[in-house]
């Protein structure tokens, strides 16, 4: 990633009954407004050829300026929107999609409200069906910069191999440890 550039980890306006009052336009006005006001090189979000609404709105994004400045074999892109020129990148390490450990492996930070929530399921299940889970909390900028995965708050995964940036519920969890 870029060192001096935002990075938006969740732009999501949900319940219907809050759609299409410009809370995301404001939102994303605000957040680019700030970055060129604190001299940053600009901004930029995950997204993913795959999901279209899911980590990011790659449609909503592009109407700011943003663009694909990188991607992944998997399908996830880094979108950016570039005040003086850069352009950042995603680390070395997250191309490669794998790690060493084979148990179930979830990498997380508490930015998003339902981290806690899912992190106490998967802890109960794993627990009640003696599947064996890392869960490795991303709580310094270090750690971020480190991490073998594209991260979006979450990071997921199981016998060495990435899995998604989705926050799992139980059926989700079920098929991943059926493969």
């Amino acid at each position: 990633m870029g060192n001096s550039y935002y990075y938006i980890y969740c732009l999501w306006v949900i319940g219907s009954a809050y759609r299409k009052k410009g809370y995301g336009k404001a939102l994303m006005e605000y957040c680019l407004a700030d970055a060129k006001e604190k001299n940053k090189s600009g901004v930029c979000m995950l997204g993913s050829n795959k999901q279209k609404a899911w980590p990011a709105d790659q449609s909503f994004a592009k109407k700011y300026g943003f663009e694909v400045v990188d991607s992944t074999e998997n399908g996830y892109e880094l979108l950016a929107r570039s005040f003086d020129g850069t352009i950042p990148k995603f680390a070395p390490q997250v191309k490669d999609n794998r790690i060493e450990n084979n148990e179930l492996t979830i990498y997380y930070d508490r930015q998003c409200p339902y981290v806690n929530q899912a992190i106490e399921r998967i802890k109960q299940y794993c627990g009640l069906n003696r599947v064996p889970v890392s869960l490795i909390e991303v709580d310094t900028l270090q750690k971020a910069k480190e991490l073998p995965c594209v991260f979006n708050n979450w990071g997921v995964f199981y016998k060495g191999i990435f899995e998604t940036v989705n926050v799992l519920d139980i059926a989700y969890l079920k098929r991943i440890l059926k493969k």
